[in-house]
């Protein structure tokens, strides 16, 4: 009876507590008992190069602690988050708990292979496995996907890398990147939505990507580039900005991948809002004594004009230094823009307030490895202690930008030690600045031309400029060395040298050949920002060799050699936009010659010229020039090699040395000692895409050339107009610059030499 009682409640009571036990609440006796397993050892196995206590000291769990599944669980996730392993497992055998580990191997060699494009030096630093680093699959993948990148950059998005591992013993490996580069992902076409004002031509030409055509083979502008769609927003943004429509928008930009890979489609969607123009233009001042009436010259626009954001821009660098030269150091200048909407009107006034009174604390520069602090430091037209200034620092970014020995200049500013001092910090990154260059050219003047040349524009990173160069040409041949120091003596002059020998042909002009040798010392110096004065000494020895029996007698009073000793000066006054292709501006230059401190030779030569340039609009420029000179003997003929010669690139229409004095009987050209050239031109696209760099070019010219300071019954001469008028056409070609040019001369006199074509072609590799 007694047993039949105790079985039932044995199986009531063995009922709950596998009940509890199913929901994890066991009663906390059983709990207890089973916590009361104490770990006696740990027992690490399969490490090879990792000693087990470093295993250990990972773990959550040890010697002498009680079994936790908790615990044990956190050890085995801190052991794999070390990255040291590729597989870890643990379970308890009794009282010892055993961790059984597979170790990562170690990286013995890296290399890359397939890769002909992008180099090793450029991957190298975007991996972050190297040799003798523990390989794992995360940081393998990590690294294939910045090769890609690196690739993307550089426009091939059809790349491919797969990662290849050669098993080593010792438990390395070596680690192979096999790189398919696939070619260059271009643009296959450029889509503009939104656009009323301006056909999606001309807004093409004003992006910097630019859509795949054959010609492009020299560019990589047709190649695919995030970051330079990113830069295409801005330059609409900036290109609507400046015609008035202050607006615009850009909705979108989106680039669709073609499903081979090979090519992008990129459209732009935009809102180009209303055309505004200004409307009222005031100036303001906080400042005590301040008279705004006179810094109203420095407005670059007027009421009714269209907007223009770089107007804007302009005008408050201006009103910048304007200020500053009247004694105000800390300013801060702000454009307050009242938008009329219904007018479509934009009022300005741009207010001078007192700035904060902060100064410069330090210069930073970084990033020059060979370029001298000090080269970039004189660029900068701030220095530590000066009174911090926005335009001169922007100023001081370009001026070290015009050193042509850096590829990106960064220029930022921080907060210094107290809230009234500044850091700037300078961050450059060099180029090459050596040039070993090989010419050839044609041209109708020299027929077939060559020259090769050495240059290393950054010597020793001191930015001292040497250059040795050999020309060639089947009517001339020279050899120049020249060396100029920018900062002589730690000031802001440059001073240099030219040592040079030449050999010309003129005998089909004036019957002679002419060979010089000599030096010169030249310096130059600023007066102010757009104007600069050069001083120079030149000694050469002339000679007028190879004459032919019936050559003018005007010039066989010349023959043989004569020494020139010789000072002179220059002024420029430069204020063009851009060197090459300007579209505003204004160039004034002088310069004078005396020579007669010693030699054979004595002569003042005065010469001037005058250009001004003017955007009619964007694409379509004119320019005016002037230039004239005179030379004079002092106690003696001017001797031919020292006259004016008219003609060919001087005076367009018209043979080189064609125009002016001429023997009646030899037909040889004298020179003159007195000329002017008048030109009038102007530069207008063709109608080509802009990548050609195409431009043509209508031009009338005038001028004359006389006074050869000697007479005769058999001389020549006149001071009669000559004028011409013409068409050309020039290419920035890949290979150098093309120039034709169309001219007919429309006054002359009997003995002049025309010339209708005139082609030139020259390249540098």
């Amino acid at each position: 009876m007694r047993f039949r009682l105790i079985a039932p409640l044995f199986a009531v009571a063995l009922f709950v507590v596998t009940l509890f036990g199913a929901f994890g609440i066991l009663p906390h006796t059983v709990s207890t008992a089973m916590a009361q397993v104490t770990i006696a050892r740990v027992d690490v196995q399969g490490n090879q190069r990792i000693e087990a206590l470093t295993v250990q000291s990972y773990m959550t769990i040890n010697a002498g602690d009680p079994f936790d599944p908790a615990r044990v669980d956190k050890s085995l996730k801190a052991l794999f988050a070390t990255g040291l392993f590729a597989d870890v497992s643990i379970r308890r055998q009794g009282n010892v708990l055993v961790v059984n580990v597979v170790e990562n191997p170690i990286i013995n060699r890296l290399a890359f292979e397939g890769n002909k494009r992008i180099k090793d030096d450029a991957l190298e630093p975007e991996v972050q496995l190297r040799p003798r680093i523990v390989y794992t699959r995360s940081r393998i993948q990590a690294d294939v996907q910045r090769i890609l990148q690196v690739y993307r950059r550089n426009g091939r998005f059809a790349a491919s890398v797969e990662p290849k591992v050669v098993q080593l013993e010792q438990n390395r490996v070596d680690l192979i990147f096999e790189i398919n580069e696939g070619p260059v992902t271009g643009v296959r076409r450029i889509d503009i939505i939104g656009n009323r004002e301006f056909d999606d031509g001309k807004l093409r030409r004003a992006i910097a990507t630019k859509e795949s055509r054959w010609y492009r083979f020299f560019s990589s502008d047709d190649s695919y580039d995030p970051d330079r769609v990113t830069l295409d927003r801005e330059l609409l943004r900036k290109y609507y900005l400046e015609r008035g429509f202050a607006d615009f928008r850009v909705l979108s930009a989106v680039a669709e991948l073609t499903h081979d890979r090979s090519d992008f489609f990129i459209t732009f969607t935009v809102d180009e809002g209303a055309l505004y123009k200004f409307g009222e233009i005031e100036i303001s001042s906080s400042l005590r004594n301040l008279d705004t009436e006179v810094l109203r010259k420095n407005l670059t626009m007027s009421g009714g004009q269209i907007y223009n954001a770089e107007a804007i821009e302009e005008t408050i660098e201006k009103l910048n230094f304007a200020v500053g030269r009247l004694g105000y150091a800390f300013v801060d200048i702000r454009p307050r823009v009242n938008r009329s909407r219904d007018e479509k009107l934009i009022n300005l006034v741009f207010q001078i307030n007192e700035g904060p009174r902060v100064y410069i604390e330090r210069i930073n520069i970084t990033g020059n490895i060979r370029t001298l602090d000090k080269v970039i430091r004189r660029e900068m037209k701030l220095a530590e202690g000066d009174a911090f200034n926005t335009a001169k620092l922007r100023r001081s970014r370009q001026q070290i930008r015009r050193l042509g020995f850096f590829d990106k200049v960064d220029v930022a500013q921080q907060e210094g030690e107290t809230p009234d001092k500044v850091v700037i910090d300078v961050d450059v990154q060099e180029q090459s600045t050596g040039e070993l260059s090989f010419g050839v050219g044609i041209s109708t003047t020299e027929n077939v031309v060559g020259d090769v040349s050495i240059r290393e524009r950054n010597l020793l990173g001191k930015g001292q400029d040497l250059k040795l160069s050999l020309g060639l040409s089947t009517s001339k041949q020279e050899i120049d060395l020249s060396f100029t120091e920018p900062y002589f003596l730690d000031r802001n002059v440059s001073a240099g040298f030219d040592i040079f020998s030449r050999k010309e042909d003129q005998q089909d002009r004036s019957s002679f050949d002419e060979q010089s040798q000599g030096f010169s010392v030249r310096f130059r110096f600023p007066i102010t920002e757009n104007l600069r004065q050069g001083l120079r000494y030149t000694l050469r020895d002339d000679t007028i060799e190879d004459i032919a029996a019936d050559t003018s007698p005007f010039i066989l009073v010349d023959e043989g050699s004569s020494v020139t000793s010789s000072v002179g000066y220059d002024l420029v006054y430069d204020t063009r936009d851009d060197i090459f292709l300007p579209t505003k501006g204004v160039v004034i230059s002088g310069s004078q010659e005396l020579a007669g401190l010693g030699g054979d030779i004595q002569f003042i030569r005065s010469t001037a010229k005058w250009s001004y340039f003017y955007a009619f609009n964007r694409d379509v420029v004119g320019k005016l020039a002037l230039s004239g000179g005179h030379i004079i003997g002092l106690d003696q003929d001017v001797r031919v090699t020292n006259r004016y010669f008219l003609g060919g690139d001087s005076l367009r229409g018209f043979e080189g040395g064609g125009v002016g004095p001429r023997d009646a009987d030899t037909d040889d050209a004298i020179g003159g000692n007195v000329f002017f050239v008048l030109t009038a031109e102007t530069r207008f696209p063709i109608g080509l895409p802009n990548d050609f760099g195409v431009l043509g070019r209508a031009f009338i010219e005038t001028g004359t050339l006389t006074d050869p300071d000697v007479s005769g019954s058999d001389l020549l001469d006149t001071k009669s107009l000559r004028a011409s008028i013409g068409v050309g056409v020039s290419w920035r070609s890949p290979f150098g610059p093309i120039r034709v040019d169309l001219a007919q001369a429309i006054l002359k006199e009997n003995f002049d030499k025309e010339e209708l074509f005139r082609f030139s072609f020259g390249t540098r590799f």
